[in-house]
């Protein structure tokens, strides 16, 4: 909601696919989701730019393992910084940039959630993955379509987004999101 807000030309474009899908006389239904691409794809670019886990959970191999051009030996904790990774200048073009079309292109088709490639792991990988991926992405996304769909969001008079993060395990904002709905339909 902070990076919607911050761009507000984004949240247009994600108010117009709301209308164009659900209507302006109904509420979101979970039958609509799949049809929300470009929702879909700021999801996917907020969890590009704020993953919810700055490292991921240690790996430890089994074995001693080359990696790149070095030898990690066996049984070493091996952490990923996903937070670095995602916004790496070799990974995306301009990556402190949120740009939700960056997930629409048909170069970026196999970015998804469940870490089939390893420039797009906000939940991590493989066996070791979030087991709860599945459940988490419906409900933001339906939370969200609902919120967009039924109110317009604007910050306090004089308010700008402030995206300091407080790090923890779980990466925070340091400032709480403050924002105004605004109704947009009478259903």
């Amino acid at each position: 909601m902070a990076e919607l807000l911050a761009n507000p030309h984004v949240l247009k474009k994600l108010q117009h696919e709301l209308n164009t899908v659900i209507g302006t006389k109904n509420i979101v239904e979970k039958v609509d989701l799949p049809n929300l691409k470009y929702l879909k794809a700021s999801v996917q670019e907020a969890l590009r730019l704020h993953p919810p886990l700055p490292l991921l959970l240690p790996k430890c191999p089994t074995q001693t393992t080359i990696v790149g051009r070095f030898a990690i030996p066996k049984e070493t904790k091996v952490f990923l910084k996903i937070w670095a990774l995602q916004r790496h200048p070799e990974v995306s073009n301009k990556p402190l940039q949120f740009n939700p079309d960056r997930f629409l292109d048909g170069n970026n088709c196999m970015f998804y959630f469940e870490g089939n490639n390893f420039k797009y792991l906000p939940f991590g990988s493989g066996r070791r993955g979030c087991a709860g991926i599945p459940l988490a992405e419906k409900m933001v996304m339906d939370i969200l379509a609902s919120l967009l769909h039924s109110f317009d969001w604007q910050l306090p008079e004089g308010e700008v987004v402030d995206f300091s993060k407080k790090f923890g395990i779980v990466m925070k904002k340091s400032t709480p999101l403050i924002a105004i709905p605004i109704q947009r339909f009478n259903f």
